[in-house]
């Protein structure tokens, strides 16, 4: 496949590391009875780590009962995980494509960005700040996010129109999750669409059964590792080097092994 933004030099590394097909992984996991929609809870597990990553004030116990027993909490304790859930709604019956990542944006973010800047490509310079204050990241300049964001939908249509082994399926999921927060082509949400275009990429190539995965559980716990790996690609979006990006790319695929 010709990629314009894309790299599949680990995919070899990738396959090796892996060695059992995943989706054979996923298979051996044994389907979690639980009272309510099966689909609905796990849109649940990912709206609540996905904002946990975030750092949103949220636990799973407490948004559970709010989402399946109709406990009154707060409106501000649960609306943010509520945008985000009905985002994962909307990726069941919406194709993956950039007009679409764009509605699923303004969606998840219509809490915490106004309506001007939900679901644009921002045209300023973007910073990621650390919690030291520090510049941990410098985003792609505004004169080639655009271009960028383009180039890397393009290589998602050569995606869906190649016949993907599962081998494939799960390092580029990983991979389009990595490209799309290093673009940073949103104005805030960024961390969150991301895992949500990842788990997106699933559902398109494996059907429903990739809803379980619970990818966005996975990085919460492995919090620390999700932001080195990120980081270790570089500091400056010019300078990126994918060629270490194996730790990231393996730990959705590895994790399933240890999914509870």
């Amino acid at each position: 496949m010709n990629f314009k933004i894309l790299v599949s030099g680990l995919l070899d590394d990738f396959t090796k590391i892996v060695r059992e097909s995943p989706l054979k992984k996923l298979d051996k996991i044994k389907k979690v009875e639980v009272p309510v929609d099966y689909f609905q809870f796990y849109k649940s597990v990912s709206s609540v780590y996905s904002s946990k990553i975030e750092g949103e004030d949220i636990d799973f116990d407490s948004y559970f009962k709010h989402k399946f027993l109709k406990v009154k909490f707060k409106p501000d304790y649960t609306r943010k995980a509520d945008d985000l859930y009905a985002a994962y709604d909307y990726i069941d019956n919406h194709k993956l494509n950039i007009e679409n990542v764009k509605k699923a944006h303004s969606i998840l973010s219509s809490k915490f960005l106004p309506k001007s800047q939900q679901g644009l490509i921002r045209t300023n310079m973007m910073f990621v700040i650390n919690s030291d204050d520090q510049i941990e990241y410098v985003a792609a300049s505004p004169e080639i996010v655009k271009q960028d964001i383009d180039k890397l939908f393009q290589d998602i249509e050569t995606l869906n129109n190649n016949d993907l082994n599962p081998f494939e399926i799960f390092y580029y999921a990983s991979l389009l999750h990595l490209v799309f927060v290093k673009i940073h082509p949103f104005q805030d949400g960024n961390g969150r669409t991301a895992r949500l275009i990842e788990k997106w990429f699933l559902i398109e190539k494996i059907g429903q059964k990739a809803a379980s995965i619970q990818l966005e559980k996975n990085y919460y716990k492995k919090l620390k590792d999700y932001y080195s790996s990120i980081k270790k690609l570089g500091l400056e979006y010019d300078d990126l080097d994918y060629s270490k990006s194996l730790d990231f790319l393996l730990m959705t695929v590895t994790g399933i092994d240890v999914e509870e």
